[in-house]
């Protein structure tokens, strides 16, 4: 169990199981850096993250960005949206002060582009779930995806598989941070669409080695100051 000083935030973990050093330089150095895609998922959250906005659609409520928390995992964040669908489950269900009835919590996050074929979206909304669960003593079984590209909405089971990624996260996570040790880099396809990718990553161009890079970079005097060797 952790505590309130030890928490991190829930969303970082879409950034963890994206790209370990990513979310180290955004938590840890405090670096960030906008690109196209992270400007249009701001455009596009503008009215889904309005807290005061709450949408009626037959016999189900949905409520806007609301504040979750799990000790467990020591994770704390702001869902994008909770839909409360009625039920009749006495157990796994929750009272809302101005909802009478029993309703069932399914967090709903909303996502840039189109459905992947990796975990990187899931884990965000599962550590949601586990949140929900840990706060009201309840078992979820699915929550939903919409996708702005598709504009299709996407139940995702909650397996187990998917709690071990998230509770394996969060623990390297934590790790991570008090360490306060950035993790290497590992180039890949990932890195191209990184909005980090020049802070990670800065392009030497063709400077393939250490004399390279000086005779490119610094002046023939400074070099001669500090001479390297002919095998670097």
């Amino acid at each position: 169990m952790y505590t309130d000083e030890d928490m991190l935030m829930l969303s970082g973990i879409q950034h963890y199981r994206f790209c370990p050093r990513q979310w180290a330089l955004i938590h840890l150095e405090q670096k960030w850096d906008e690109n196209r895609l992270t400007i249009e998922g701001q455009i596009q959250h503008r009215h889904v993250d309005d807290p005061s906005y709450r949408q009626k659609c037959g016999d189900r409520i949905v409520l806007r960005s609301v504040h979750l928390v799990s000790y467990q995992l020591g994770l704390y964040g702001i869902s994008d949206a909770i839909e409360l669908v009625p039920t009749e489950d006495s157990v796994n269900s929750i009272h809302h002060p101005s909802y009478p009835g029993l309703w069932k919590p399914v967090p709903i996050e909303y996502k840039h582009g189109r459905p992947k074929q990796n975990e990187i979206d899931e884990v965000q909304l599962v550590a949601q779930v586990m949140c929900l669960e840990e706060m009201y003593s309840i078992h979820l079984e699915y929550g939903d995806f919409f996708y702005w590209e598709t504009r299709h909405r996407q139940e995702v089971e909650i397996t187990p598989k998917l709690r071990r990624i998230v509770e394996d996260c969060a623990r390297e996570m934590h790790s991570v941070f008090k360490s306060g040790i950035i993790p290497g880099f590992s180039v890949g396809k990932h890195c191209v669409n990184c909005s980090l990718k020049n802070v990670c990553l800065p392009e030497l161009k063709k400077c393939t080695t250490v004399r390279n890079y000086l005779d490119k970079y610094l002046k023939n005097e400074e070099i001669a100051e500090y001479p390297v060797r002919d095998d670097a």
